[in-house]
């Protein structure tokens, strides 16, 4: 729920941890792999990716999947649009490219 994953970031913030690694599921589920989970939990924004995440239902459990939008070359990085919510404190966009929104709300 959002009420947990808000305790999780700032008690992760206390505790040193730079970064969180949440994913909104649905409007009900957020996915937290900070302390454990795939590596895919590393994949980077992109203002324009080659990959977007997709969650899909499998036997009656949500899984995040993330398909790729193109050819993806050997030491490629693999990225997506983390697709945040506007709010009214930004987080920079380090992506760099031409398209780059300069933020990733």
């Amino acid at each position: 729920r959002q009420v947990v994953a808000d305790m999780r970031e700032k008690r992760y913030a206390q505790e040193g941890i730079g970064s969180s690694y949440l994913f909104r599921v649905d409007h009900d589920t957020i996915i937290d792999a900070t302390k454990c989970g795939n590596l895919a939990r590393f994949i980077n924004h992109c203002c324009t990716p080659n990959c977007y995440a997709k969650v899909i239902t499998i036997e009656a459990q949500k899984k995040i999947v993330i398909y790729s939008k193109q050819a993806i070359g050997v030491n490629e990085e693999i990225t997506y649009d983390y697709k945040f919510p506007i709010e009214d404190t930004k987080i920079p966009c380090l992506c760099r490219t031409e398209s780059c929104r300069g933020t990733l709300n």
